[in-house]
């Protein structure tokens, strides 16, 4: 019997298709599952289908802006992570730019984080901002170098550096940690603290997942799966641990499970990925999406003129806790606009 938040994909690199007999599992769990196309539910198909096409959804307000127009057009930002095949319909003619620093993978081989980051960025059904588009600097990050990570950064300010004014890149989502305490790269960190400034000093906001820096105020959440547009219903946490306590006052929590991303291992073969229990590398992207909404509407808000913004218009819960709030991050830089 599985239990529940496991890790049930199929059908990808040696994994064999999952096929569970009835027995094996609750369909109340199916939620908390990590699965994908490769993981058959016995029984209980249109359920697991239906879990899969409600996690597309952003929620928290993000598809009603997106009726309005608010997509993010017009705006370029920047992903650092694994290698990405760009044909995935999700963000197909997306990537305005890609440049390999040393990934070392053949032609026709994509990775898990890279389509994943991607299409909850700008993704066409599961991305918080689908008319943006991307600077794309792939860098092996099971290597532990940092070096990789900030020679794709400079690659980045020096892409930014020859666009004109009006068209510069605003954000780079790293779902990962190059320097710090916390975190498994333990060569060069010295080199992505000096990139991090220089992409500062240039205008660019840098978000990753270096604990205790002026880059990392960006913390894993979920919403209620039965109301996900509501932002009153947000935990901090994951749904296998919600965690509430010690929560900097700085921070702000952003979704980061009950979400679908897009699956790319083998040039061609394009799938999605459900995960029922997701972490902060989820939602970083999603927090540099809901910051190009901002930048379409006033693309003269600084970098720490939309940070700030995004903290004043999160939704504050009795614990004191801080909750990304898409529209009413939009109204505040009308209003500031308007001012």
């Amino acid at each position: 019997m599985v239990k529940a938040f496991d890790d049930l994909r199929g059908g990808i690199a040696d994994i064999p298709i999952r096929t569970l007999a009835e027995d094996e599992y609750d369909p109340a769990q199916i939620m908390t599952f990590t699965f994908n196309a490769g993981t058959i539910f016995t029984g209980h198909e249109t359920e697991a289908k239906a879990v899969m096409e409600a996690g597309k959804n952003p929620g928290l307000g993000v598809r009603a802006l997106h009726d309005e127009g608010i997509t993010g057009k017009g705006i370029n930002v920047a992903i650092i992570d694994q290698n990405l095949l760009l044909d995935h319909p999700e963000f197909a003619g997306k990537i305005a730019a890609y440049y390999d620093t040393g990934c070392d993978q053949p032609e026709d081989s994509g990775s898990m984080h890279g389509p994943a980051v991607t299409s909850l960025l700008v993704g066409k059904n599961t991305g918080v901002a689908p008319g943006a588009k991307v600077y794309y600097a792939a860098a092996p990050s099971w290597t532990g170098d940092s070096a990789y990570q900030a020679e794709g950064l400079r690659w980045i300010i020096q892409q930014n550096a020859a666009l004109p004014e009006g068209e510069k890149i605003r954000v780079v989502s790293v779902s990962a940690a190059p320097s710090g305490e916390w975190t498994f790269f333990t060569a060069n960190q010295e080199q992505w603290d000096a990139a991090v400034a220089e992409a500062q000093a240039a205008g660019i906001l840098v978000l990753d997942c270096r604990t205790g820096s002026d880059t990392c105020f960006i913390w894993s959440a979920f919403y209620d799966p039965s109301q996900p547009e509501e932002v009153t219903a947000m935990t901090c946490g994951y749904p296998s641990e919600p965690d509430e306590t010690g929560i900097d006052e700085k921070i702000i929590c952003v979704p980061a499970s009950y979400r679908t991303v897009a699956e790319e291992y083998e040039k061609g073969v394009c799938s999605y990925q459900y995960t029922g229990d997701g972490g902060q590398s989820w939602s970083v992207p999603y927090a540099a999406g809901v910051l190009a909404l901002g930048w379409q509407i006033d693309p003269s808000m600084t970098a720490e003129e939309a940070v700030t913004l995004l903290r004043e218009s999160c939704y504050q819960n009795k614990n004191g806790i801080h909750f990304i709030d898409p529209p009413a991050f939009i109204d505040a830089v009308r209003a500031q606009l308007a001012d």
